[in-house]
């Protein structure tokens, strides 16, 4: 009986030597399991090659933001990354001389408007007079010129105080449109000069793209179409806004991606795939069906019930597929997402 069990334990490994040496040669991949979710076949298609133009993803909307004014900050009402609405307010200035000249151009509006009644009254009485052949044609001529003096008076005297305003109404700095604050350049106590920046505000719910390409694809670009793109890797669809020259013999690609979650990075690398006028046979999976371990990319074959790891050389990705450049026949079943885990 002993012998018996030495005989059957010395048996069983040579049987599992000979079953790994021999038969047909299998992928390296993880053990077959049950495959018990969805799957889906591998198809043979025809795709039209893409020329791959690379450029960056800067949201539409971007204001950095300076004043007219020459005074210090008093206040500053924001940080990076503070969202905003429109029109709220970001920093003031120290405009306590704006504040004089608003009540002395308020004193002259007022002086204005009393002399332009006294001279409209006059010039009343006097027409009136003329009328009657009671004054003489020169004193007319008098109170009507004293009118159109004090009419234009008051008319300056309003405008400068619509000037006046105007500037007074760069001691607040206001944001341009709703977004969030990315820079803010000066802090309370700091000098302000005309035209330096003091903060900016950035809207990246709308991202264009900038690339370019040789004369003969952008001949194939026009605005209004939708082109498939990435931004940080990110499969996105991205719409035509313009093509325009760029240089002698390449174009500029003007694409707008909309990005109201924020997700995408404003600032990011993108790429455009400008289609090359070419085709070429591709084998194509779901994005659902691929498996990710560190840099390897797999999927699970599905045969005969049993999903079979097996690693692949994916290609680009259109849409919610993916290329796969090798490992693959079409007709195979491939388990989507959980499927044979």
């Amino acid at each position: 009986m002993r012998t018996t069990i030495l005989i059957r334990a010395g048996v069983i490994p040579a049987i599992l030597f000979a079953a790994a040496c021999g038969g047909d040669e299998k992928p390296v991949g993880a053990m077959p399991a049950a495959a018990t979710g969805p799957t889906a076949a591998v198809t043979d298609t025809t795709l039209s090659s893409h020329f791959e133009a690379s450029g960056p993803a800067l949201p539409v909307a971007e204001a950095t933001l300076s004043t007219k004014l020459m005074g210090a900050v008093t206040a500053v009402l924001v940080t990076e990354g503070t969202r905003v609405a429109a029109g709220a307010p970001l920093v003031r200035l120290d405009a306590a001389d704006l504040d004089a000249k608003s009540r002395q151009a308020s004193a002259g509006i007022a002086a204005a408007e009393a002399a332009h009644g006294e001279a409209q009254a006059q010039a009343t009485r006097i027409r009136a007079l003329y009328a009657d052949s009671a004054a003489p044609r020169a004193q007319l001529d008098a109170v009507e010129a004293g009118l159109a003096r004090a009419t234009a008076g008051l008319e300056a005297a309003r405008a400068g105080s619509t000037e006046l305003n105007a500037v007074r109404a760069y001691g607040v700095l206001r944001a341009p449109f709703a977004g969030v604050v990315t820079h803010r350049f000066v802090d309370v106590g700091d000098f302000a000069a005309p035209g330096a920046p003091l903060v900016t505000v950035q809207d990246a719910s709308r991202l264009r793209i900038s690339a370019a390409v040789p004369a003969a694809m952008a001949r194939r670009v026009k605005a209004g179409m939708t082109l498939d793109a990435r931004i940080e890797g990110e499969a996105v669809p991205a719409i035509v806004e313009g093509v325009v020259p760029s240089a002698a013999t390449m174009y500029t690609i003007n694409a707008i991606v909309i990005n109201r979650d924020g997700l995408l990075p404003a600032g990011g690398a993108a790429i455009l795939f400008v289609p090359s006028g070419t085709t070429e046979r591709s084998l194509l999976v779901p994005l659902a069906a691929v498996v990710r371990e560190g840099d390897l990319t797999g999927v699970r074959v599905v045969r005969e019930g049993r999903a079979e790891l097996r690693w692949v050389r994916l290609g680009d990705t259109y849409g919610d597929r993916v290329v796969v450049r090798t490992g693959l026949q079409a007709g195979e079943r491939v388990a989507l997402a959980g499927a044979g885990r």
